[in-house]
């Protein structure tokens, strides 16, 4: 049996969603965030970073939800249902697997940290200083990252239903969570595309059925 360690509102939902598409039995070990939103110490018993999600199989620990997408796709997928077959659309699904954690998350990650320098757990004395630091970094830098990150997936999708090409692949499931927090805290409106496969993506019954496994799926905007 699979085993997933799960924490609410993370990157682990995207676990879920795969092995619902896999149609794979699994169990889910349960974590919840602490006030700060960070995973909780007891996933350190489990995998020294302590961070979700971890995945066990046949006596591996598996962490980085990327390299575990893979992972069940290479074990679990023999018919490759969730990975593309021609080359060119293969080329894009490496690129987005690697592109939602390697490019896209830190910015978000950024966005989130600099929006609220300004709130607690920041002393209240230097909340002052760190809301004028968090919005001078926001309009110097991140939004401009982001708004060119925006339209660089926006433009993709108008070409194609899927990151993949025509069809499905374990690089939407992966391209949930940053395209989520993308919406959520990027600023940037006018996306329509990367509205429409949202809501494709989220229509499907593998990524209902996780959500009522997994839990309710919001991120905090920035």
């Amino acid at each position: 049996m699979i085993i997933v360690h799960h924490l609410n509102n993370s990157r682990s939902q995207r676990v879920l969603w795969m092995l619902e598409e896999l149609d794979k039995p699994y169990q889910i070990v349960r974590y919840q965030r602490e006030p700060t939103m960070l995973a909780p110490e007891s996933l350190k018993k489990v995998h020294p970073l302590g961070k979700s999600p971890v995945v066990e199989d046949n006596g591996n620990i598996l962490v980085e939800s990327g390299a575990i997408l893979e992972y069940l796709q290479e074990t679990y997928d023999p018919e490759s249902r969730l990975k593309p077959i021609a080359a060119q659309d293969r080329l894009q699904y490496r690129f987005w697997l690697h592109y939602a954690e390697g490019s896209l998350m830190p910015l978000l990650m950024m966005k989130l940290v600099f929006s609220r320098l300004g709130k607690a757990p920041v002393p209240w004395l230097l909340r002052p200083v760190g809301n004028v630091l968090g919005q001078g970094v926001q309009k110097a830098y991140l939004n401009k990252q982001l708004l060119t990150h925006a339209r660089f997936i926006e433009n993709y999708l108008a070409t194609s239903p899927w990151f993949a090409g025509q069809a499905f692949s374990a690089a939407d499931i992966q391209m949930i969570f940053p395209v989520i927090a993308l919406l959520a805290r990027g600023g940037v409106n006018d996306l329509p595309h990367m509205q429409a496969w949202l809501k494709n993506a989220q229509m499907r019954p593998a990524w209902q059925s996780a959500i009522t496994q997994g839990g309710p799926f919001e991120l905090p905007a920035g």
